[in-house]
């Protein structure tokens, strides 16, 4: 692989370039390399480096990371920083492995290959991701010298769902697991959100759609890759927009990839998504875990939430801990020195932080016995103040929730309804798309910064409702789940709806001297949250139905979990809109059975009505009709 696809494959793959490593002479000096073939219980041998500590004085457990992003790129005695300076330095027995199908191991490679239910481990040929991580710790407690017989699994992005596949009827050596960044449901996050195509995800398909033919160190997509990266597009918004309706990408860059026409034939929430959902087989679960997620994560902030809260409502005894810290995507495992996200400032060395003293103790604990068990149920960050909160369940029990009313001249107000007969109207055309971003962004792997974003410019546009509250008195503080309860109605019979809470800054809000000249911190409209909702899944996601035209519909946009505290002198902002893109794909408003094989013509404008008696409840347990 050249070096300038490489970089691009990080770039394209979301994964954090971290700098919290041990360098390679550390390794060389302190760790012996070997590499193994190990058999899985079909016969598939899945490629494994294994790194063993020289010191043979004591024994050692396991740490293995399996990863679909080739494992023989941790074979020059360099980690990446996966895991930390403080695993490796520590004392650790190193496992990388490819899962199957991918780069030097055997197999087919399958997109989050289905777990079999109960699945009877001694059955020969019924294999899923729990099964080659139960086959390979086995293996490993059996043959790798001077292991302590317990092992620990993590993962970040793709490999953080390997590590949760790994806790279904887990081996009785898999002592300690933590999902970061995991990917739970390719529906609801990653590719998907709510159904809605990630449209920033279209040039990864390269990666994840084309089998190889043989077991190799390099990649065997670079030529599929470059279909569309030969030559990069400098405005995403102007390239997609000129690409026209999803067909035109299937017909000019994906028709060969298996992958992408799996996504094309499947719209909707059936079986084949269904049995991809990791969530349903989290039950019993006998490892300790700890699930690690972003605020700011556009690509898996579904994931983690949704893994902590199905362990704990499955198996409420289990050791189940979630960390969310105000990180983009995996970027806790690298530190900058002075902790930003986009334009916004949390604070110095919060990622050493938690690998010192989250990441660190647990596997210590849990592994070797060191340390005490400290950690609360939910370490979270709160990206208001700008400071860890500890809390002993999560969503928080004694944080009282708050209702959010809208009103006429852009009123929101807290806790106190409006006028519940006001109705707002905007026109959303997808010709006329509302950007996700303030900045002009060139062709990229979902984009990571507009999740604390300035929405000023959004603010501006006829096509979004906006909403604020008169400046606080007192501080507001929102912890826990977000559920959007709006009322509307279309002139066409399908529309996405987007809801956005907004932190606005004061008129007098100091600069940050990091930032660029051209961002004003003062007014700055920061994105807290938001999400999207396709229309159509409104009553099911699995048997979509369009609206009737001029016919008020309830519609229930759950939005991921925040804690977030707006300072006193501050405004709370809501945004609705039904386009954002090009990170969401148009929805044509003219409902038809497939989006992704809409014509041009099917693409109309809409004229889109919400009415004041709609409300949004924040803090707590707000759950709207979960899919699993």
């Amino acid at each position: 692989m050249t070096r300038s696809i490489c970089f691009m494959l990080c770039c394209i793959l979301g994964m954090a370039a971290p700098s919290i490593a041990a360098d390679s002479s550390y390794m060389r000096k302190n760790y012996d390399k070997f590499e193994y073939r190990i058999p899985m219980r079909d016969g598939v041998r899945l490629f494994t480096i294994v790194y063993v500590p020289k010191d043979q004085s004591k024994k050692f457990p396991m740490l293995m990371n399996r990863t679909c992003y080739n494992a023989s790129g941790y074979g020059n005695y360099d980690a990446h920083g996966h895991p930390s300076d403080f695993l490796v330095r520590s004392g650790y027995i190193l496992v990388f492995q490819d899962v199957r199908g991918r780069y030097m191991s055997e197999g087919q490679f399958n997109n989050m290959t289905p777990n079999i239910p109960g699945n009877d481990r001694k059955k020969k040929n019924e294999v899923d991701e729990s099964s080659d991580t139960w086959d390979t710790v086995d293996w490993l407690v059996k043959n790798i010298k001077n292991n302590n017989g317990r092992a620990g699994i993590f993962g970040i992005s793709y490999p953080g769902f390997y590590s949760a596949a790994s806790l279904p009827d887990a081996h009785p050596a898999l002592k300690a697991v933590s999902p970061q960044a995991p990917i739970s449901d390719f529906f609801f996050d990653d590719f998907h959100h709510n159904g809605a195509y990630l449209e920033s995800y279209t040039p990864a398909f390269a990666v994840f759609g084309y089998q190889k033919k043989d077991t190799t160190r390099s990649d065997w997509f670079s030529k599929e890759l470059m279909r569309m990266y030969s030559k990069p597009a400098k405005d995403a918004y102007e390239f997609y927009l000129q690409a026209g309706p999803l067909k035109n990408i299937t017909e000019k860059y994906h028709s060969d990839n298996f992958f992408w026409n799996q996504i094309v034939d499947h719209p909707n929430y059936d079986t084949f998504w269904q049995k991809r959902s990791i969530l349903p087989h989290l039950t019993n679960i006998r490892p300790a875990v700890l699930t690690v997620g972003g605020w700011f994560d556009a690509e898996d902030l579904s994931g983690p939430l949704n893994i902590y809260k199905r362990i704990e409502a499955t198996t409420p005894d289990a050791k189940n801990t979630i960390v969310m810290g105000p990180w983009g995507h995996g970027d806790w495992a690298r530190e900058t020195g002075k902790s930003t996200h986009n334009h916004i400032y949390f604070g110095d060395s919060i990622s050493t932080f938690f690998l010192k003293n989250i990441e660190l103790a647990f596997f210590n604990f849990y592994l070797k016995d060191e340390g005490t068990n400290t950690l609360p149920e939910a370490y979270m960050f709160d990206t208001g103040l700008k400071e860890w909160k500890q809390y002993s369940k999560w969503p928080p029990v004694d944080q009282p929730p708050l209702q959010l009313y809208f009103g006429e001249n852009g009123q929101l107000s807290i806790n106190k309804p409006l006028n519940d007969k006001a109705v707002f109207e905007y026109t959303s055309d997808p010709a006329k798309p509302v950007p996700y971003t303030s900045q002009t962004e060139g062709l990229t792997f979902t984009p990571r910064n507009f999740m604390s974003d300035d929405q000023r410019n959004a603010s501006h546009r006829p096509d979004v409702l906006t909403f604020e509250t008169e400046i606080l008195t007192d501080p507001v503080t929102i912890a826990g789940e977000i559920l959007a309860k709006l009322k509307v109605a279309m002139s066409g019979t399908d529309a996405d709806f987007i809801v956005k809470l907004i932190d606005v800054y004061p008129d007098n809000a100091p600069q940050y001297p990091h930032n660029p000249k051209n961002v004003i911190m003062a007014g700055y409209q920061q994105l807290v949250r938001s999400e999207v909702f396709r229309g159509r899944f409104r009553n099911s996601f699995e048997k979509p139905e369009p609206f009737v035209s001029g016919q008020v519909t309830d519609v229930n946009v759950q939005l991921q979990d925040v804690l977030h505290t707006f300072k006193k002198g501050h405004r709370v902002m809501i945004q609705i809109q039904s386009t954002w893109f090009p990170y969401i794909d148009r929805n044509p408003q003219k409902y038809v059975d497939n989006i992704y094989k809409a014509d041009s013509a099917d693409f109309i404008k809409s004229s889109i009505k919400v009415y004041g008696n709609s409300v949004i409840g924040a803090g707590g347990d707000q759950k709207a009709k979960k899919a699993f």
